[in-house]
């Protein structure tokens, strides 16, 4: 098992569909898990702290997990069959480990809300997983090099605010 990070929820080059871009914890694999818009929506409003007035979804998965005694202490994407990842909730409840089966997505946008660690297992990165070469690495950082420009001269009064960016290979 391959300790992740969510990276970041990306749109698609066509605008419909959105991506979450898993990342190694330790080296520079990543994994691309194609997801729903109201999943993608659900992960980066937790990624980015947003408190909502009434609980979404996967905020009650959460809480009844929580009223039952349950901690949520992991999740592992543990598998890819025909182009499609599958998952699993790893839930401690009275001295119990329970597996729960999950959609990769659900499973993420539950890890980001209970503080779960997320794993990728070892074969499903060898299957599914990037690694970028060292020219991508280069226009990445020549990328990055020009938004630090951009923001950098923005002035100080300025103020932007950031929109949220199937569980399928691409």
């Amino acid at each position: 098992m391959v300790e992740m990070i969510v990276e970041s929820v990306r749109v698609s080059a066509s605008g419909v569909q959105r991506v979450v871009v898993l990342k190694a914890k330790e080296d520079d694999r990543y994994l691309l898990i194609w997801v729903g818009n109201p999943e993608a929506g659900a992960i980066a409003l937790s990624m980015q702290n947003v408190a909502v007035a009434r609980p979404m979804t996967h905020d009650l998965l959460r809480n009844v997990i929580e009223a039952m005694g349950g901690t949520v202490r992991q999740i592992l994407v543990n598998d890819l069959v025909d182009n499609t990842y599958y998952a699993r909730l790893i839930v401690d409840v009275d001295g119990r480990t329970i597996e729960i089966d999950s959609r990769p997505s659900d499973a993420i946008a539950l890890a980001l809300r209970t503080h779960a660690t997320i794993y990728v297992d070892e074969k499903v990165l060898a299957e599914a997983g990037i690694r970028p070469s060292e020219d991508d690495k280069k226009s990445d950082e020549q990328d990055l090099a020009v938004f630090r420009d951009f923001i950098n001269s923005l002035g100080a009064s300025d103020s932007s605010s950031t929109e949220p960016d199937a569980d399928r290979t691409s």
